[in-house]
């Protein structure tokens, strides 16, 4: 008798029982999925309201991004916000507790220059670092990035 008989018995490999095992794992995966999605949007920071004081100067808000014509550049953005910004506004730019949901209208509606002058500066107020150790083609990398962004 093979070891594997003599351990389990003939009805623990029957087609019905496995058939059982795998509709069960299945119902675990789903249900393990469905709480990972619940939980992504629970994440997100929907309460977000700007701070009405942190606003650029008029010089500042209307400077216009160099690598606006270079769509590519938004791929190195991507790389640039999940090593800088993730950790504060999630991996898709949704916010996480008190930053910034980058996917709002409130936000998408700064222009480039406005996004560029709060990722150099930050808001220490807010908890939000100045990031103006990056080479300034990396922040206008970021505000490409930030433009790709949409609501899940």
């Amino acid at each position: 008798m093979s070891e594997l008989r003599k351990n389990h018995s003939a009805s623990e490999f029957s087609p019905r029982l496995l058939s059982f095992r795998r509709a069960s794992a299945l119902r675990n995966l789903l249900l393990a999925s469905a709480t990972l999605l619940c939980g992504a949007a629970f994440a997100q920071n929907t309460s977000y309201k700007q701070d009405s004081t942190w606003r650029p100067p008029d010089q500042a808000a209307t400077r216009k991004n160099p690598l606006a014509e270079n769509k590519n550049a938004a791929g190195g953005g991507a790389k640039l916000f999940q090593r800088h910004c993730a950790e504060c506004h999630g991996p898709t730019g949704t916010g996480l507790k008190k930053a910034a949901n980058f996917t709002m209208p409130e936000v998408q509606s700064q222009s480039d220059g406005t996004l560029f002058w709060k990722i150099t500066n930050g808001n220490a107020d807010r908890g939000m670092p100045s990031f103006s150790q990056l080479p300034e083609l990396q922040r206008w990398q970021l505000v490409l990035h930030l433009r790709t962004l949409t609501p899940p």
